[in-house]
């Protein structure tokens, strides 16, 4: 997979990506045929134990996304540029954006508008490839909040943002915690896919979080999310039981050990 192809996709075949955080994960989308794996700042939330995003340092994204590189070798690789590695200044964004590159990376993603497009431009035109991300983005959830995006005026808004940061070169866009209708127009005002994550069904493709598709996260499940398996459950099932062997003598048992021959 590259940019190319999946920028050919748009309008033709739906787009998949989730996050992966270590290499069995990574590994495990890679053999699936996922698409695009991202290595986002939602590890924060579902690895690292933060309340938010805003807590993950460049250190932890580099250090996610080698494991998931080593686990997924040949899968375009996107990874998040953390809160605060972009914001201060646009030679800090060029070198992190770089660094996550070298890294392992085969683009990074940033979260925001306007504000950041004559970034991404640079970052394009040094031959980084940028996803975008607008919604609701995470990293400014202090100043937005956390609501559903592109209600009334707002969806007239995101339309042109979308079309700001597609001529500032992104080849794809996320569309986070957003309206379906405003996720359509804006799918339809630009000629780049969009990704959708509680965006509706009229994306060019749908981005879940590893801990929510697979049912590992089981607090309360947003309205956007569709869990496949209930692995939780099956997670703390396995631990009863291995508690149960091991305080009962089950475990280990003859095949587990190791005896020299004849004895």
């Amino acid at each position: 997979m590259n940019v190319r192809k999946l920028m050919a996709m748009k309008n033709k075949v739906p787009i998949t990506m989730v996050t992966a955080y270590d290499y069995f994960s990574a590994k495990a989308c890679e053999e699936v045929g996922m698409d695009i794996i991202l290595v986002g700042d939602s590890l924060g939330n579902v690895v690292l134990g933060y309340n938010s995003t805003l807590n993950v340092k460049m250190e932890d994204i580099i250090r996610h996304l080698s494991a998931v590189r080593r686990g997924a070798p040949n899968s375009f690789i996107v990874a998040d540029m953390p809160f605060m590695s972009y914001q201060v200044s646009e030679e800090e964004g060029i070198r992190n954006a770089g660094r996550l590159i070298q890294e392992g990376a085969n683009a990074v993603k940033l979260e925001g508008g306007k504000r950041i497009a004559p970034l991404i431009k640079k970052l394009v035109d040094m031959g980084i490839p940028v996803m975008g991300h607008i919604g609701l983005t995470p990293q400014s959830v202090n100043v937005s909040g956390y609501r559903v995006q592109g209600k009334g005026d707002d969806s007239y808004r995101m339309v042109e943002e979308a079309k700001i940061l597609e001529e500032a070169g992104v080849f794809s866009l996320v569309l986070e915690l957003t309206m379906e209708e405003t996720a359509k127009a804006v799918s339809q005002a630009i000629s780049i896919p969009t990704i959708g994550i509680g965006a509706g069904r009229y994306c060019d493709g749908q981005v879940l979080v590893w801990h929510d598709l697979l049912g590992i996260n089981d607090e309360k499940k947003m309205k956007f999310v569709k869990r496949y398996a209930d692995l939780s459950f099956q997670i703390k099932e396995a631990l009863k039981a291995y508690i149960e062997d091991v305080k009962g003598k089950k475990f280990p048992e003859e095949e587990h050990v190791f005896k020299e021959e004849g004895k």
